[in-house]
């Protein structure tokens, strides 16, 4: 019985001085990663490995993961040998790196949208971003699950956030049947409990912020045209963006460092429109001190209590408790708070809005005269760039009639309204119908909107809850930055979507679940952003302090940690 005990205690001491030495893939940052293979402590290789037993562990209850690259452990092999040979490419150089399934990577992964219809269909090329990540030594692990098709298939009212046929129904980590948030779900959730170091998502109208603020992260929305699309399932052309998910501000700079750039016109004309001929090194806008001096606006008519069917009253009231908390921190480390407005919304007298709340520009129909064509080109351009020897798919009636016939499509009840739609839009994407929506919803969002306000009142940045900041920079084409802000107590309830309904039960918010709070800027402006995001998350550390329920057990070294429950 002594001896029983000697060896437990030896075996706490072993691993408490293990946690010591090595952080947790929970939290482990890219710098930390960079020093443990900087000084040999691990390889790219063994890294690989864990992550992979790591996803071995959690996925069945989690799908997060679509597909695992084959080829990971050798690619983080050679990475192994540039490094032993003096060669390292920078701090991504052997690191594993998640990317939403709509991503092409040219390789022996497909790229399915999460439909099962595009299993085998091949890409001719690859997506620019994955090969700026490549040629900044990172290892492509895997695939992440996502809503099919990025959102743009079914109607919100029949389908859930992280379901797609390919992947099934994925979950967050921080409490049972936890809705993950859409539509960069499995990006999300994979890197908020250490599956890869970070994550690309993509996102038309919240797909990383919400993502990102549900799980603990950290999110980019990055200014249309600052990264290419080429390659990138993208329906929205007009608003699609591709952007990091990481667990730190310095993470997600990284990623936004490898990845931005001008392409070339017939890849994707929109980043032609780059002020600079190269794209900062987003790293060196972090500084602890960066909020000293900064003008912040909070434009409060943003607050919009019906935007999005997550919270109750109550989780309202939590949200907004901690968001005027930040503000506090914000003015503390020396920035001036401006009380603002969007000129083009709805006024708020005693914090309630005084019109309808189909008032707002994009809760109408004037955004689908655009959408709708638009999504008809950019699916059947992307399939003319698939090998026609892989796939008898040409065309989104084919994508459609597909789906209808798929069991695991789930079709009828979850939807193909969005399809239906573009299919029988009267509208070409380049018609003065479809330019002059396109135009109403821009001006009043951006013009009118978010840089009307940065302007008006002289601001460097505006700030939001996240769950109300991604609308307005959606059509306007201007960048977002969502750190963590807080969780919810036990003192509240639970918000379940549906919670009788096989296909929409999920939990949107209640104890254990977080939130974030978003910089909001002009275009362009991404270096700004992150700097005000650093210098907050420096000051408050909210990820650490907020535990998810679902943790893997295998680290670095083969050491087992307690599972959070």
């Amino acid at each position: 019985m002594i001896f029983n005990r000697c060896i437990l205690l030896l075996s706490i001491f072993a691993n408490v001085c293990h946690n010591h030495e090595t952080p947790s893939l929970l939290d482990i940052t890219i710098d930390e990663i960079g020093q443990l293979l900087q000084t040999r402590t691990t390889t790219s290789e063994e890294l690989v490995d864990v992550y992979l037993r790591r996803i071995s562990e959690v996925d069945d209850r989690l799908h997060a993961i679509n597909e695992i690259n084959p080829d990971a452990r050798a690619i983080a092999r050679e990475l192994d040998k540039e490094r032993a040979l003096g060669k390292v490419r920078g701090p991504l150089h052997g690191v594993p790196i998640l990317v939403k399934d709509v991503i092409a990577t040219n390789d022996k992964m497909n790229n399915t949208a999460g439909s099962v219809c595009l299993l085998g269909a091949r890409s001719l090329e690859e997506a620019t971003v994955i090969t700026k990540l490549r040629n900044a030594g990172a290892i492509i692990l895997g695939k992440a699950n996502l809503d099919e098709w990025a959102g743009f298939r079914s109607d919100f009212n029949t389908t859930s956030l992280g379901w797609s046929g390919y992947g099934g129904q994925g979950r967050g980590a921080y409490r049972q049947d936890q809705d993950p948030g859409g539509s960069s779900s499995g990006s999300a959730v994979a890197v908020s409990i250490g599956l890869a170091a970070a994550a690309l998502g993509t996102e038309t109208r919240g797909s990383i912020i919400i993502p990102a603020e549900w799980n603990n992260l950290v999110g980019v929305k990055p200014t249309l045209g600052l990264v290419s699309r080429h390659m990138v399932i993208a329906p929205c052309p007009r608003q699609d963006v591709v952007g990091p998910l990481a667990r730190t501000v310095t993470d997600a700079a990284y990623l936004l460092t490898a990845i931005a750039g001008k392409d070339t016109y017939e890849n994707d004309n929109f980043t032609l429109d780059q002020p600079f001929e190269s794209p900062p090194d987003y790293t060196k806008a972090l500084n602890r001190d960066a909020l000293q001096g900064a003008r912040i606006g909070v434009p409060w008519n943003g607050i919009l209590p019906n935007l999005y069917p997550a919270q109750s009253p109550e989780h309202l009231q939590v949200i907004l408790k901690s968001f005027n908390e930040s503000l506090a921190i914000l003015e503390a480390a020396g920035a001036t708070i401006a009380h603002t407005s969007f000129p083009s919304m709805p006024a708020t007298q005693n914090g309630n809005h005084t019109s309808a709340h189909n008032a707002y520009p994009w809760d109408n129909e004037v955004p689908s005269a655009y959408q709708y064509p638009d999504a008809l080109l950019a699916i059947n351009t992307y399939l003319s760039r698939l090998d026609p020897t892989s796939t008898p798919l040409r065309h989104l009636h084919d994508i459609a009639a597909c789906t209808a016939s798929n069991l695991l499509e789930q079709h009828p009840p979850r939807d193909i309204s969005h399809w239906t739609a573009a299919l029988t839009t009267p509208l070409a994407p380049n018609s003065s119908e479809a330019w002059t929506a396109y135009q109403s919803v821009y001006q009043a969002c951006g013009p009118n909107g978010v840089f009307a306000a940065l302007e008006r009142d002289h601001l460097d940045a505006l700030v939001l809850p996240s769950v109300f900041s991604f609308p307005l920079p959606a059509y306007a084409g201007s960048p977002i930055v969502t750190v963590p802000m807080g969780a919810f107590g036990d003192d509240v309830g639970v918000k379940w979507r549906k919670e009788h309904d096989p296909l929409l039960r999920s939990v949107m918010a209640g104890p254990g679940m977080t939130f974030g709070l978003s910089f909001l800027g002009a275009k362009w402006s991404e270096e700004v952003l992150l700097g005000l995001a650093y210098a907050y998350e420096q000051r408050t550390g909210v990820r650490g302090r907020v535990r998810p329920v679902v943790v893997p057990g295998k680290e670095l070294g083969g050491e087992r940690r307690l599972r959070v429950q």
